[in-house]
């Protein structure tokens, strides 16, 4: 399982593994693909500079990326206080009425504030490059599309390839003109931010439109004879994000998420706002639906609506309300019945890749046993 990329990268298998958490990003290089540690949680540049340490120290020295949430525009003095302002009365009051239907308890003073999604704005993706650019990330990944061209300057100037995931081909001749690497194509399969193309199509259509730029396929793919699909069909690597999440590394909210992502199936999840404003598949819940009710205000824009909904996410998780307890997660998330390590994941992907590659051989009449 080699590929022109993977070679470049100097990694044994062309697999991306997306991650939030850093001890999966971390046996994701050691098991021979590229862990991608993601930033957008990241608020505090110190809190990122002291995970980083930790990834590096335990990466073994194998490569690894980060993968930001920065938009193409670069917006001057904007603060998380001016957003907030923004926030109409009535989505605040329907949060809260969502909360008490549920009996969703405040937080305790002494518990930590709930995660806001700061990492869009310019300012904090910038403080995240100036850390990250001090360690040995091979690649950049951007989520929201091209970076700022100083960005992909200064990326390139440290030798760092630049990502950018796109769900359509246009996207993907957008990311080739701004100088992009490295193209993400990720399906409408996809767990998170995700267009209305499926992979099947969207794949070599990317191919084709990017060409000879590299393409990884997205979306769907958590077995081996899926990644030999996603390379069939052009593709020089695979981006996987959601398998990750039931590995025994990974660090979830908690145990009622990880039992609810085990019994889910591939139909238990939905594209909706109610996270972050913007399209994203995840766990179809209660409160997924009370989103897309008509008798409510309906999903803010991105960047408000993560800003609105932060701490109510928090409280819900911190108290693991069942009906309202949700994730972003893929329809991959019905082939996640267990909790295996990262290494297990990587052994099976490259089983399950010998098994097609033989299938097709004995198809080709080129049987290799």
């Amino acid at each position: 399982m080699e590929t022109e990329l993977s070679t470049r990268l100097g990694i044994e298998r062309p697999i991306f593994g997306f991650t939030p958490f850093p001890a999966v990003a971390a046996a994701i290089s050691r098991a021979g693909g590229m862990g991608v540690l993601g930033a957008v949680r990241y608020s505090a540049a110190a809190d990122l500079a002291r995970d980083l340490d930790w990834l590096t120290e335990h990466a073994d020295g194998r490569p690894y990326g980060l993968d930001v949430v920065m938009p193409a525009k670069k917006v001057e003095g904007v603060t998380e206080a001016d957003v907030e302002a923004m926030i109409p009365p009535q989505h605040r009051a329907y949060v809260e009425a969502l909360l008490a239907k549920h009996d969703v308890p405040a937080l305790d003073p002494g518990d930590p504030a709930g995660w806001r999604i700061t990492g869009w704005m310019d300012q904090v993706a910038r403080s995240q490059l100036d850390v990250a650019f001090g360690y040995p990330i091979r690649l950049l990944a951007n989520a929201l599309g091209s970076p700022p061209p100083d960005v992909v300057r200064r990326a390139h100037d440290h030798g760092v390839l630049v990502a950018a995931l796109a769900g359509s081909a246009r996207h993907a001749r957008h990311h080739q003109e701004a100088g992009i690497d490295i193209v993400v194509a990720q399906g409408y399969e996809a767990g998170g931010h995700t267009g209305e193309i499926a992979g099947m199509v969207l794949v070599p259509e990317v191919v084709k439109a990017v060409d000879p730029l590299p393409v990884l396929a997205a979306g769907g793919i958590g077995s081996g004879e899926q990644v030999a699909a996603g390379l069939a069909l052009g593709a020089q690597g695979v981006w996987l994000g959601s398998v990750w999440l039931t590995t025994t590394e990974a660090e979830l909210h908690s145990r009622a998420l990880t039992r609810k992502l085990l019994a889910a199936g591939s139909g238990d999840t939905v594209r909706s706002r109610a996270l972050t404003g913007k399209p994203a598949r995840q766990l179809r819940t209660e409160w997924t639906d009370a989103w897309e009710d008509p008798a409510g205000p309906g999903p803010l824009p991105m960047p408000l609506q993560g800003l609105l909904v932060a701490d109510a996410v928090s409280r819900i998780q911190r108290y693991e309300i069942g009906p309202l307890l949700g994730t972003p997660v893929g329809q991959i998330v019905g082939a996640m019945t267990e909790e295996r390590p990262v290494q297990a994941v990587f052994d099976d992907l490259t089983r399950g890749f010998e098994r097609a590659m033989d299938r097709l051989n004995r198809i080709a009449g080129r049987d290799t046993r």
